[in-house]
């Protein structure tokens, strides 16, 4: 039985972040990890496609915060950043295109092409979003208040964030709806386009089990002027080599902080002695003891898998088990032999519009649509399909001459009706997303050399995400900030001493951003 200062059960890149900055304090640190490679759903894998390098699940970077990676000195461990620009292609089956990035310039002479009105309306848009950026960003990297119990501490948390809505005026009220209510009407009322909307409104629905009209889906919009690349704000980007570079280089700093990283290293059970942690078994029998563990994994499997039920209290587990996991995202990989040839913009060397996230849907109505069906249980059947092609500007990730892609697909819902995701359901579903593709850009099955489909379940196998979920639970209002996971316990801790929660089950949820990681190390640290 070994003996650490502290243990982080899951090597995602949340729990990497967390030991990196235990380390740094000279605690000894072991992060254990159940899959052969950590990084949880932020890796590169080479065993997918021979010779391609697959970032199997997550697939963009632009959230993660700087000053982790100038904290953790990651640049100096290999990792990267590759700029798209334009971030977003949206091709149309009327032979039109719409083209979207950090070109102020390129966005309005593009959204000009489809309405003046709209292009006269999207930098007061962006610029609204960023002034509600400014009143969330700051609360990323905060720890949130307690509102079941608060303490003179929490209601001075509480005040920053009250001036800063203060300072709003009269946009307050548009910055509430940003923050709680449904994409669709905030966007029906700056735009007229459809095609213009459809492309932001795809960006709010992305992971979520839900429809652009139904309320918290404007959570999403803000976020791709929040991100930065390289220090440029609003540029989303690709990690050089794939996910994973992300990832490898946080393993990296920690084991030269001395961290122990085991992987194969299930984590079976989180032992507890008089209401305290005091370490935790593996699947194979062996026990680690540390007076602080930090779970990486979300609240169903560490409060529900990984605990006794006597062992929390029975207020706090009923909350536990209301979190909403609701998932309808697929996953689906793709080697390619040749890029699409779009037929709004053709050519088959790398251009414009094969650099971004590649939007295959023509209006709001479609994603309706496509949202009805797996209301009811069903596949979409025609399913919103977002396509990236990495290799397009990071050769480095597929073979010379060939192409690797990655599609996120809504709606395939983890609850089927009358079907459970079997590899013929699977396959089925990928022909129909191959197919919408297919439209916009004639020949593209024939490029297809190989692929993997990932359905809600095989994500939940595969990650531990419990429901296929993402987030590790939906990112609706009533799970977000001081809420997340269950209010009054959203300060990283848990009803158990020394156990805390380092993942994106903490605030601030979801996404390649290493904030709740940092966080949780920095009330972990805390005597």
């Amino acid at each position: 039985m070994g003996k650490y200062d502290a243990i982080i059960i899951g090597g995602g890149h949340n729990g990497l972040v967390t030991a990196c900055y235990l380390a740094r304090e000279k605690r000894k640190v072991l992060v254990l990890e159940r899959r052969y490679i950590v990084g949880g759903a932020c890796v590169t894998e080479e065993n997918i496609f021979p010779g391609y390098k697959v970032s199997t699940a997550a697939y963009v970077n632009s959230l993660f915060r700087p000053e982790i990676v100038r904290d953790l000195r990651l640049r100096g461990y290999g990792f990267d950043l590759v700029e798209r620009n334009p971030s977003s292609f949206s091709p149309f089956l009327d032979g039109r295109y719409l083209l979207l990035g950090p070109d102020e310039d390129m966005n309005l002479r593009e959204i000009g092409k489809f309405s003046a009105r709209d292009a006269d309306n999207y930098p007061k848009y962006e610029a609204m979003l960023e002034r509600v950026s400014t009143v969330i960003e700051p609360t990323l990297v905060q720890t949130p208040p307690n509102i079941a119990r608060p303490g003179l501490g929490d209601l001075l948390k509480m005040q920053p964030l009250g001036k800063a809505m203060q300072k709003m005026g009269s946009a307050m009220g548009e910055a509430i709806e940003v923050l709680t209510g449904p994409a669709r009407p905030i966007l029906d009322r700056w735009f007229e386009s459809e095609q213009l909307k459809a492309t932001l409104a795809t960006d709010a629905v992305i992971g979520a089990f839900a429809s652009p009209s139904m309320p918290g889906t404007a959570y999403v919009l803000f976020h791709h002027v929040m991100g930065e690349t390289n220090g440029k704000r609003g540029v989303w980007s690709y990690v050089k080599g794939g996910m994973g570079g992300l990832t490898q280089a946080l393993a990296k700093a920690a084991a030269d902080m001395g961290v122990d990283i085991r992987t194969n290293a299930e984590v079976a059970k989180i032992l507890v002695k008089d209401h305290t942690v005091s370490g935790v078994a593996l699947a194979n029998g062996d026990e680690f003891e540390a007076p602080k563990v930090a779970s990486n994994l979300d609240c169903r499997l560490t409060f529900t898998k990984l605990l006794e039920p006597q062992q929390l209290p029975p207020d706090f587990l009923a909350a536990v088990e209301r979190i909403n996991y609701d998932s309808a995202s697929m996953k689906i990989n793709v080697a390619l032999s040749a890029l699409p040839n779009f037929t709004a913009c053709p050519g088959t060397t790398p251009g414009p519009q094969h650099r971004g996230t590649v939007h295959l849907c023509p209006d709001q109505d479609f994603i309706e649509r496509a949202y009805d069906d797996a209301k009811y249980g069903q596949p979409s059947k025609q399913p919103v399909v977002e396509c990236t092609i990495p290799s397009s500007v990071d050769p480095s990730v597929a073979p010379p001459g060939q192409h690797l892609m990655s599609m996120f697909v809504q709606y395939a819902p983890y609850k089927l009706k009358d079907a459970v995701w079997t590899d013929a359901l699977k396959d089925e579903f990928a022909d129909r997303c191959f197919e919408v593709v297919e439209q916009y850009a004639p020949g593209f099955k024939q490029s297809v050399i190989a692929r993997q489909v990932l359905s809600p379940v095989d994500l939940e196998n595969t990650f531990n995400l419990t429901g296929g979920n993402i987030f590790q639970g939906s990112m609706a209002l009533h799970q977000l900030f001081m809420f997340r996971p269950v209010p009054g316990f959203a300060g990283y801790r848990t009803p158990i001493k020394g156990l805390y929660l380092c993942g994106a089950a903490a605030h601030p949820g979801g996404g390649v951003m290493g904030a709740a990681g940092r966080n949780a190390a920095r009330e972990m640290l805390k005597r």
